[in-house]
């Protein structure tokens, strides 16, 4: 599935249908974010857009869409471009630390945004793993609602791990 998914991204740039199955295939896969109906809305070589919609289910007790709602978009997004640049089959990506600054009550559709340079990729991440068996990349990811207000912006960091050097039970 790991290589599909590689596959499906770069098809899924320049294409709304293969967006449309990747989506799909992102749901099956992380199954969490289906009933909350995030989804890619763009993906390019250097960012990530990801969005969740303003319904019921993301929801707070105002109506407002949840602050852990926000948090996995951001999450979300940028997970998925570190996965667009990275061989997933190569290296395991797990989530360390997660923080969230919320600026603005999120009450519309939601388009979280995650950019990383090619520099970027090859001085934090790519050169780092090649003199280590981990690391930890921070991501930082902007949150805007459906009036361009900055709804939050949130701090991710992975771990980056090659599978070689992963150590797991049965």
């Amino acid at each position: 599935m790991l290589k599909q998914l590689r596959s499906l991204i770069l098809k899924a740039k320049d294409s709304e249908f293969y967006m449309f199955i990747l989506n799909r295939m992102l749901w099956v896969g992380i199954p969490f974010n289906k009933p909350h109906k995030l989804k890619v809305e763009r993906i390019t070589d250097t960012f990530v857009t990801t969005v969740s919609p303003y319904i019921r289910r993301n929801f707070n007790h105002i109506k407002g869409i949840h602050a852990c709602c926000i948090a996995t978009v951001a999450e979300f997004s940028s997970g998925l471009l570190l996965i667009s640049k990275l061989d997933p089959g190569k290296y395991r990506l797990i989530m360390a630390d997660l923080h969230a600054e919320y600026h603005y009550q999120a009450k519309s559709k939601l388009t979280a945004k995650t950019e990383l340079s090619e520099d970027v990729l090859e001085e934090e991440v790519i050169a780092p793993l090649n003199e280590t068996d981990k690391i930890i990349k921070k991501m930082q990811t902007f949150i805007y609602d459906a009036d361009n207000n900055h709804v939050a912006t949130v701090t991710t960091q992975w771990q980056i791990k090659s599978w070689a050097k992963v150590k797991t039970k049965v």
